[in-house]
């Protein structure tokens, strides 16, 4: 048999899940040596990678981004048309990228999450081990280089040092676990103050160690004798702050029953006098409460499994192949579930349907038993699930050969 794969957070902390979870998770800094890691990370990216992504693939803005001394250059003065047959503007210019990176620019790949495959696989199976939304990003920097001032970024971060080597300084946060729009700009002057101070951690990371970063502590990094490549991967953390969003937003949805919350205020209200409005504010208060006590919990549930269906995509299936498959179906054949889908078989409205990542099946009475077998193990042949039914699964992109 093959060897397994090493799961995705091993390769990257040298400590063991429980650990992590209890002392780092969201709390503090870990920097994990390459000499402590299962192995270093040039399968995900290398500098050969780097070099094909922006000069064969085509790739377009917003894939990449470009920063010199701290400041984000504009569009155009990386990106140029295509020529004939492929005129859009906004694609990668290798010839403007050699100029300006041997003039000392950061380049910054975004999303290669979706487009590098190597990354895709592993993304997706960091995201199912943290159960929290991932992207990857890569920074390519030119020696005694700086790409970006001090700053903290609102996801968590994983560091993986692929080439190369940098000198990372880390600050204390300036304002803990910041949500997606509490951005460092808005604390500018803070995290100036912040990062004039000695530093947390002060150190050179090397091919194949890798650095966690909580959301809010600040950094920044310099290449040092070389090129330095790094791949930097965003925990989008799902907070208890998304819970009170939900809750709050269900209460609202059940409060518009209210014929009394509906109704108008008096009439010659005067705004400049709170104190007119005390009544009203106090009956709002006490139905908004009410509300938010008796929120049902599945519903909330089902809330927050459409978010983090949206907020990932499931592993790549190819349309060419998967009609191929369709055509060429034997009874014998097994199908699985297609990787990172999250699939669920719902009942509603007198109707059984199949939720995922890969959009929505009705099914016919007949069909839920195989299906709920079918996500019970993962896999199921033809035969069980009746020809009919697979090429519809075939086809809705929900399991592959």
């Amino acid at each position: 048999m093959p060897d397994r794969p090493t799961p995705a957070l091993d390769r990257l902390v040298a400590t063991d899940p429980a650990t992590f979870t209890e002392q780092h998770w969201g709390r503090q800094a870990l920097l994990s040596r390459a000499a402590d890691l299962p192995q270093p990370f040039t399968d995900l990216l290398d500098e050969p990678a780097v070099d094909e992504l922006v000069s064969e693939r085509g790739l377009r803005t917003p894939f990449l981004r470009v920063a010199k001394s701290g400041q984000t250059l504009g569009d155009r003065a990386f990106t140029a048309p295509g020529g004939v047959g492929a005129g859009i503007a906004d694609q990668l210019s290798d010839s403007k990228l050699v100029a300006l990176f041997g003039d000392g620019a950061t380049i910054v790949l975004q999303a290669l999450h979706r487009v590098w495959p190597p990354i895709i696989d592993f993304v997706g199976a960091l995201a199912d081990e943290l159960g929290h939304p991932v992207q990857a990003n890569a920074y390519v920097t030119p020696p005694q280089n700086q790409g970006f001032d001090d700053h903290y970024d609102v996801h968590d971060v994983f560091v993986l040092q692929v080439a190369g080597t940098k000198r990372w300084r880390i600050h204390a946060p300036v304002w803990e676990s910041p949500l997606r729009d509490q951005p460092w700009t808005d604390r500018r002057a803070a995290v100036q103050r912040a990062a004039a101070e000695p530093p947390l951690i002060e150190a050179v990371l090397e091919p194949g160690d890798c650095l966690y970063l909580p959301r809010g502590f600040l950094h920044a990094a310099t290449a040092l004798g070389g090129v330095s490549t790094h791949l930097t991967l965003g925990v989008h953390t799902w907070t208890r702050y998304t819970l009170a969003e939900q809750l709050t937003a269900q209460a609202l949805r059940s409060l518009v029953g209210d014929a009394d919350l509906r109704g108008s205020l008096a009439l010659g209200l005067d705004p400049t006098r709170p104190e007119t409005l005390g009544p009203d504010v106090e009956r709002v208060r006490t139905a908004l409460l009410d509300a938010v006590r008796t929120a049902d919990a599945d519903t909330l549930v089902a809330a927050l499994r459409r978010a983090d269906r949206d907020s990932r995509r499931p592993a790549p299936v190819g349309p060419l192949h998967q009609l191929g498959t369709a055509s060429t179906l034997e009874p014998t054949t097994v199908l699985r579930l297609r990787e990172h889908l999250a699939a669920t078989l719902d009942h509603a409205d007198g109707r059984s349907v199949l939720r995922s990542r890969a959009g929505e099946l009705v099914l016919d009475e007949a069909d839920v038993a195989p299906v709920k077998a079918l996500l019970d193990d993962g896999q199921a042949a033809v035969t069980d699930l009746g020809d009919a039914l697979a090429r519809r699964l075939v086809l809705g992109a929900v399991v592959v050969a």
